[in-house]
Parts: C-alpha cells; sequence; structure tokens
C-alpha cells in the first residue's frame, strides 16, 4: 500500500511531465488525470492513516528504503493529500493551469512530499527532500517567461538548498557517530560530538525549508509563483516539512540539551518578528506569506519544548487555514487582476462566496474561537508554558499580532465598492468546493479532541488560557478593524525587516566576491602560470633548434662523413686477386710478430 501510496502520484506526475515535453495535446486530459490520481492518493492515504502499514527495501549497504506510517504521519499523509486534492480542483479553474505539466509538477511534488512523511531513515527523507525543492523551483518559476519569477523561483531554491545541506551533514555526522542504518529512531544514539553535529544538520536544513529566521525571505519572491502553488507551497507540503521533522525529530533535539531551546525561541521570534512584518505588508499575498512564517513558527516552537501532538493539531488546522486563505486571494486576483489590498476593497462583497471562506480563514488564523487555529495556538501555547513563562509571553504576544494582520486583511476586503472599482470578472464553478471544503475544515479541525494514537495533547490548555487568548485575538481583531488603513507600517516591516538584504552581505556577497577574486586568481595566476610555461617551453624549443640541434645534427653528419671515407678505405685493399691478399696476409703477420717481439721486450 506504501509503495503504491508514494508511487501514484510520483509516477503519474512523472508521465505528466514528459508527455508535456513531448507534445501539447496531452493538456486537454491533464486536468482529469490529476485529479483522478489526486482522488486516488487520498483514498490509499485515509487507508493508510486508519491500516498504518510499514514497509521497507535494501538500498545501500546497511541501509535501507524505509517507510512507515504511525500516528504523526497518519495525520499527515491525510492533511497532504487534502491539500493536493483541493490545489487541483481549484487550478481546474484557471485556464493557464489546465497544462499537464502544471498538473505533473504538482503531482510529483505531493509523491516527494508522501515520501518524506512517512521516511522512518534518513536517507529516503533526503531523497524525497530534493525533489521537493527542484519542483518546488519549477512551480514558483511556472511562469518562465516572466523574469521575476524566474529569479524569486532561484532564489527560493537557491536559499533552501543552502539550508538542505545541513541534512547531508547530519547523515555524515549520523555515519560517522555509529548510527549505520541512518533510521531516524536511531538517530538519537550517536556518539560523543556528533551527535551535536547532527542535530546542527537538521536543525539548519528544517528551519531554512520552513522559512524561519534568518531564512524567512525566500518566502517573500515565492509569491511570484501562480496562487495555487502559493496553496501548496505554504499549507501542509514544503514549508511545514521543516516542521514536520523538527516534530518527528523532537526526542533527537532534547538528547543534545541545547538544541531544543534554541528551535524553541528561534519560533517564537518568527512568530512575532514576521507577524509584525505580516501586519506591514499592502500586498494580500505578501501579508498571508508572513503570516505563514509566523504561524509555522508556532510548530517550530511546539518542537522545541517536546509538544509533538500540539505541533501537529497546529499544523493541521494551519493548512486548512492558510491553503483557504491563499486559494481565495487566488480568486480573486483571477477576478480583479489585483493582489494589493487596496485594490481589494469590496472584493467580499462583490463575491461573496469568496468572502465568508475568507472571513472564515481570517478568523481562525487570528485565533478567534472556537476556530481551529484557536486551539492549535492555544496547544502550543500550553506546551510553551510547560517549559518557559517567557517563551509563553512570547506566543502570547505574537498571537495578538496574528490578530492584527487578519483584521486587516479583512477591514479592506469587507469595505464598500469604491465607485471607481474597475469591471470584476467572475469566479469560475470549479474554484467554490474547495474553498468551502476548506473553509469547513477551518472551522471544525481544531476542535476534534485528538487526531491519531499517541497526539492527545499534554499538557491540554487550561480553561483560563483558552479564555485569555480567546479575548486577546477578538480584542486585535477589533483594534485593526478600527484602525483600518490607519495602521502603522515602517518601511523596515514592509522590507521584511531587510532580511533578504542582510543576506546578500552576509552571505551573497562574501561569496560571490570570493568567487571573484578566485576567477582572478585563476585568469592572473593560475592560468597566466600555463600560458608563460607554454610560451617559455616554445621559446626553449626554438632556441635548441637554432642552436643545440644544428651543432648535434653536425655532429652526426660528420660521424656518417667519417664512416664513409673509412668505407671507402677499407674496399680499397678488396682487389680480387690472390697474390695481393697473400701480401697483405705476410704484411699483417709481420707486424703482429714484431708486436710480439715489443712485448717481450717491454717484459
Amino acid at each position: 500500500m506504501l509503495w503504491l501510496l508514494v508511487g501514484v502520484p510520483l509516477l503519474g506526475g512523472a508521465g505528466l511531465v514528459v508527455a508535456a515535453l513531448v507534445t501539447r495535446r496531452t493538456d486537454r486530459w491533464a486536468t482529469a488525470s490529476g485529479l483522478v490520481v489526486a482522488a486516488v492518493t487520498l483514498a490509499m492515504g485515509i487507508a493508510a492513516a486508519v491500516l498504518r502499514p510499514a514497509t521497507g527495501a535494501p538500498l545501500l549497504a546497511g541501509i535501507g528504503f524505509g517507510l512507515g506510517v504511525d500516528g504523526l504521519s497518519a495525520v499527515m499523509l491525510v492533511t497532504v493529500a487534502v491539500a493536493v486534492l483541493a490545489v487541483l480542483v481549484f487550478a481546474a479553474g484557471e485556464a493557464e493551469l489546465r497544462t499537464a505539466r502544471f498538473v505533473g509538477l504538482v503531482l510529483v511534488f505531493a509523491g516527494a512530499m508522501l515520501v518524506t512523511v512517512t521516511a522512518t531513515g534518513l536517507l529516503p527523507l533526503l531523497m524525497a527532500w530534493e525533489v521537493m525543492g527542484a519542483t518546488s523551483w519549477a512551480l514558483i518559476a511556472y511562469h518562465f517567461r516572466d523574469p521575476a519569477a524566474v529569479g524569486a523561483a532561484h532564489t527560493a531554491f537557491l536559499t533552501t538548498r543552502t539550508a538542505d545541506l545541513g541534512l547531508y551533514l547530519a547523515a555524515g555526522a549520523a555515519l560517522a557517530g555509529g548510527v549505520g542504518s541512518l533510521a531516524l529512531a536511531d538517530l538519537p544514539a550517536a556518539r560523543g560530538a556528533w551527535l551535536h553535529l547532527l542535530v546542527a544538520g537538521v536543525v539548519v536544513a528544517a528551519l531554512g525549508k520552513s522559512a524561519q529566521l534568518p531564512f524567512s525571505f525566500w518566502l517573500s519572491g515565492a509569491m511570484r509563483g501562480p496562487s495555487p502553488v502559493s496553496a501548496l507551497l505554504h499549507s501542509a507540503t514544503m514549508v511545514a516539512a521543516g516542521a514536520y521533522v523538527l516534530l518527528r525529530l523532537a526526542p533527537l533535539l532534547g538528547t543534545s540539551g541545547w538544541a531544543g531551546p534554541l528551535v524553541a525561541w528561534v519560533g517564537a521570534a518568527t512568530a512575532l518578528v514576521l507577524g509584525l512584518v505580516a501586519v506591514a505588508q499592502t500586498d494580500l499575498k505578501q501579508l498571508l506569506a508572513a503570516s505563514t512564517c509566523a504561524q509555522i513558527g508556532y510548530m517550530v516552537l511546539a518542537a522545541g519544548v517536546g509538544g509533538t501532538a500540539a505541533g501537529t493539531v497546529a499544523l493541521v488546522a494551519h493548512a486548512a487555514t492558510k491553503g483557504l486563505l491563499f486559494l481565495a486571494a487566488g480568486a480573486w486576483l483571477a477576478a480583479l487582476g489585483t493582489r494589493q489590498l487596496d485594490g481589494l476593497r469590496g472584493a467580499a462583497r462583490r463575491f461573496p462566496v469568496v468572502g465568508v471562506t475568507f472571513t472564515v480563514g481570517a478568523l481562525s488564523l487570528a485565533g478567534v474561537p472556537p476556530l481551529s487555529l484557536w486551539i492549535g495556538k492555544d496547544a502550543v501555547l500550553a506546551a510553551a508554558l510547560d517549559a518557559s513563562p517567557a517563551l509563553y509571553g512570547v506566543g502570547l504576544v505574537a498571537a495578538a499580532v496574528a490578530g492584527l494582520y487578519s483584521g486587516v486583511a479583512l477591514w479592506y476586503v469587507w469595505q464598500a465598492v469604491p465607485d471607481d472599482a474597475p469591471v470584476a470578472g467572475r469566479v469560475s464553478a470549479p474554484m467554490r468546493p474547495p474553498l468551502i471544503g476548506l473553509a469547513v475544515l477551518a472551522a471544525v479541525l481544531g476542535l476534534l479532541p485528538q487526531l491519531g494514537g499517541g497526539l492527545a495533547l499534554d499538557p491540554a490548555p487550561a480553561a483560563s488560557e483558552l479564555v485569555v487568548s480567546g479575548v486577546v485575538a477578538v480584542a486585535a481583531v477589533a483594534l485593526a478593524w478600527r484602525l483600518g488603513e490607519r495602521m502603522p507600517r515602517p518601511a523596515p516591516l514592509r522590507g521584511w525587516v531587510g532580511l533578504e538584504r542582510a543576506a546578500h552581505a552576509t552571505v551573497v556577497a562574501p561569496v560571490l566576491a570570493l568567487a571573484s577574486a578566485l576567477a582572478r586568481f585563476d585568469d592572473r595566476v593560475l592560468a597566466r602560470g600555463a600560458d608563460d610555461t607554454a610560451l617559455a617551453t616554445v621559446r626553449l624549443a626554438r632556441t635548441l633548434d637554432r642552436r643545440v640541434e644544428f651543432s648535434v645534427d653536425g655532429a652526426v653528419r660528420a660521424v656518417a662523413a667519417g664512416a664513409r671515407v673509412l668505407g671507402r678505405w677499407a674496399r680499397r685493399p678488396q682487389t680480387g686477386q690472390l697474390h695481393q691478399y697473400y701480401a697483405q696476409t705476410s704484411v699483417g703477420f709481420a707486424l703482429l710478430a714484431a708486436l710480439a717481439l715489443l712485448v717481450i721486450v717491454v717484459r
């Protein structure tokens, strides 16, 4: 079942991508095929969540390719499959996305995410991680003729790939530390300093993939992709993958001693800082992107304090909420042609279905009772309070900020329609069902008492904590509604606190400078040295040819001439007359006799 679960979307998507390279005719049936594959994947995901299968195959010596389903991965399987199906149904309403290339890439991405959540070892996780990164690059740059989209895809890819090197570091450290199987459950058994190197690699890779500080800036540019892509990446897949890995490896974080507190504070800081960034945005998709970083921060916080169940509840509730909000933003973009909040005044009044569902999602994002993220957020805050009151305080302030950015978005879309508003397009029929379905999930998911075996909340939020956070959320939304367009928007926050510029100054610029210096060294030293050596060799050869070669040739010619002279002399006695030969022999004997006498006399 697991091989089918991951193989159907991977092979189906790969087939569509290959077919798109060969002919455009496959576009006619690509959407229908993708929906069938997504529906089958959802059915198998539900079955796997119930049956909890496990399987594996040998891959390398002592290292297998293992897949398995437990309480955490069971929840994620269904969440990912629902998100993929909702995105494909919504995309069917946009003509430019009804292509084999788009549908195929979404399915391959989904298959990689399913491998990620079911992997029981570091090697299959790493392989799926790579495929997920590559397909996300292709999806963000789906409009590849738009230089801005391609640039944003490059930024996202290179940023996450830089962080992904941490997984390679982790795998090497695990092997060196004695974890030869690379099984996730065995990683805490790594020996000595290798354990800390292993944990550091996992933390860096996860924070980069989930756009936590200081990697958050790549998510801003990723908004250049189509809205369904944003919904897919931000809901239950790529951005959530890092948080999922940290939740999965929470025991490993605790083993190191330092990683848990570090991860918890990074998550809390991201929830607060990126929440403030969201408040300052004037572009709806940018607001939602920054809020994604902030909300994922709660899940990272939960992983840091060991609240795996709380983080999972928040992850699932956020998946439905954020998928809904991005699809609603995409519907308005298709109908009104703008993402700017000023241009979306009255959008909820003009498109009531989208407006009502967006409102449900925004109130859930704000943590307003009794919607899903109210429970999910408080579950995380309860786990944080159990670990550190300071973490709880930062998390509660971040929750108030969430009410502010959600309230700002609601204020704009529910204003009266301006008299000079342009003529609106239409929201196509396929876009409505996913919005309604996700709105229902965003409303009720957090109220489920238990999402699966082993996922009961411990500690559970106290009634007083629920009341406090609910009051804070409602008050923040009310304040945002009162301020409306007068909400302060400091320039540093609008520019995502300069994270991309800081990354360019601290990482990109030094790397480029080093590369430029090495290029100059190569040109001026290595290449010039090779050229000078070759030139010197040519000059030496010419000198030898002019001076030495002539002398050597002259000596050879002299030896040859002497040999010819000696030859002529040797031929002269050879007359063919017998008496001359006798005379020559007699002379020879006489010379020999004289030589013998000389020797005797000398002795």
